[in-house]
């Protein structure tokens, strides 16, 4: 009898045991990537596609592109320089470059020439041709298409903060400069303002 009620205490402990881990798995649901999900306040996903869809639109929309139009009679070519991270946190500029690139490429109203961690890349394959294509495949070296402008930018922010709620203050400021003269042909700027709650926890 006694064996009998240990064996049922085990099974008991066993599988409230097996309950309580399966409680504590980690759950995973996939969501759609233009979906809002703001689970810390700091900067994400959103706010970096948002700014930079609307940054290059106000460059797109500046005067420069049909000054350029009609002084060189040549669609602008334009490259992104260095993106600084200014702000009180860690934001992901590759991902933030990447969104201000594909607008640029997709608007059709500029031409985009690739990084120069690209082009090291795109050069030694050029090297590689040189010695191992044909001649009528090869690609030949000083045919690359230079930039007019320069395309830089800086992230800064300001969190103000009293018990359990924060305010969030992100500015994203953009300036497109000449690289014939250092002329800066338009400067953009983007502001976000969150206010972050956080009951139950010390902030």
């Amino acid at each position: 009898m006694s064996f009998r009620l240990h064996a049922k205490q085990l099974a008991v402990v066993a599988l409230t045991a097996f309950i309580a881990l399966a409680g504590c798995s980690t759950k995973v649901s996939r969501i759609d990537t233009g979906e809002v999900r703001d689970l810390s306040g700091n900067w994400n996903d959103t706010d970096s596609r948002l700014v930079s869809e609307e940054m290059i639109g106000q460059m797109l929309e500046g005067a420069w592109v049909d000054n350029h139009l009609r002084r060189h009679r040549a669609t602008p070519a334009v490259i992104v320089g260095t993106v600084r991270n200014l702000s009180h946190e860690h934001v992901n500029v590759n991902t933030f470059v990447a969104d201000i690139e594909r607008a640029v490429i997709n608007s059709g109203r500029v031409e985009f020439v690739a990084s120069r961690d690209e082009r090291g890349d795109i050069r030694e394959e050029r090297k590689d041709q040189d010695v191992h294509a044909t001649e009528a495949s090869r690609k030949a070296m000083g045919q690359e298409l230079g930039a007019d402008y320069m395309l830089t930018g800086a992230i800064n922010s300001i969190m103000d903060m009293e018990g359990k709620t924060s305010v969030r203050y992100y500015q994203v400021d953009m300036n497109l400069i000449s690289l014939t003269d250092n002329r800066k042909v338009w400067v953009g700027q983007k502001k976000i303002k969150k206010v972050v709650q956080k009951p139950g926890m010390r902030f």
